[in-house]
């Protein structure tokens, strides 16, 4: 008779894992929403109209709560914030297409029968509505947005085979553009100022679906930080910061095109992106959840943590995910 062997710890993670994937898989089915169907474009309530004072941006705005911003006119309030919208979402689009083609590239070669590739269709799906929702917000804005750098859209191209030969740090360059959005706009929706019902139904949107995407990028490199060598995991350590903040910047801070579209001047420029002690406290609160992923996956050594304050986006990991961020910071 043949002994019954008790799972090894390897095997009970992995059967954690893919159950984790079907779950959320399954979640996908179950909740999820389509760009035309889910938002009602032609509500009258949703028209984009001039003049309108719900686009002045939130104080919980970086550039929002600027006093150079605030001692405007409403109609330049109403202007810049319209299109400062409309340009974040633009940059948003763009690195949903780059999400979107890296899960293709990396669930291209996977093997029959793991949970992965459902998982990866699913939320490249869900990304895809993001895409339309986010390009026909901008077509109804009438803004002629470009969105990320000039730089970013170069490289947008390349960017999504690091799925296929790194899928570890793509994966991290994920959470390097979910992250800071995901903080933003959540920050923004329980602040609870009077905002256009169109954008807050965006927002709303893409938060519920987001918070799948993230957890799945957090599972995938907590299961695969094990399998890494010794000169890769140290080379990610040190770059993970970097991509963190150069992505970071891409999402939240205006391109030269768009601070001159929106005359921001460079002082305030400055002074916004990061030089105050509040927008420096702004951005390390926007990592706490990565930096404890770093910790849990190997990538916070003495040498990494010198490239995190470098970058300016160290201080203490979050305790649990979501966190609120006056206490991870």
């Amino acid at each position: 008779m043949t002994a019954l062997t008790e799972p090894t710890q390897v095997q009970r993670e992995s059967q954690s894992y893919d159950d984790t994937l079907r779950t959320l898989s399954e979640a996908s089915v179950h909740q999820h929403f389509d760009a035309f169907l889910d938002i009602d474009w032609d509500n009258p309530d949703y028209a984009i109209v001039p003049h309108d004072p719900r686009w002045v941006l939130p104080k919980a705005d970086v550039l929002g709560r600027t006093a150079w911003y605030q001692s405007l006119p409403q109609d330049e309030q109403i202007r810049i914030g319209l299109y400062r919208q409309a340009n974040v979402t633009k940059v948003g689009l763009q690195f949903e297409q780059i999400l979107i083609a890296g899960l293709m590239n990396y669930a291209f070669s996977l093997p029959n029968g793991n949970p992965e590739f459902r998982y990866s269709t699913h939320e490249a799906t869900e990304e895809c509505h993001h895409t339309q929702m986010f390009q026909e917000f901008v077509n109804r804005s009438g803004q002629n947005v470009k969105g990320g750098s000039v730089l970013f859209r170069l490289l947008a191209p390349i960017l999504p085979i690091a799925a296929k030969f790194i899928p570890f740090g793509f994966f991290y360059g994920v959470l390097a553009g979910e992250e800071p959005i995901d903080h933003v706009q959540k920050s923004i929706l329980r602040a609870g100022d009077d905002m256009h019902p169109l954008l807050q139904r965006i927002m709303q949107i893409h938060v519920a679906e987001e918070a799948r995407h993230i957890g799945f990028a957090h599972q995938f490199l907590e299961h695969n930080a094990s399998r890494l060598g010794r000169v890769e995991r140290f080379v990610l350590s040190l770059l993970v910061p970097v991509i963190m903040k150069w992505l970071c910047n891409e999402i939240l801070v205006p391109s030269t095109r768009a601070r001159r579209d929106m005359g921001i001047p460079d002082e305030v420029m400055k002074q916004v992106y990061w030089d105050s002690p509040e927008s420096q406290k702004f951005l390390r609160d926007l990592f706490g959840d990565v930096r404890m992923l770093a910790e849990s996956t190997g990538l916070m050594n003495p040498a990494s943590r010198r490239v995190w304050r470098a970058m300016r986006i160290d201080g203490r990991p979050s305790r649990f995910r979501s966190e609120p961020s006056s206490a991870a910071a």
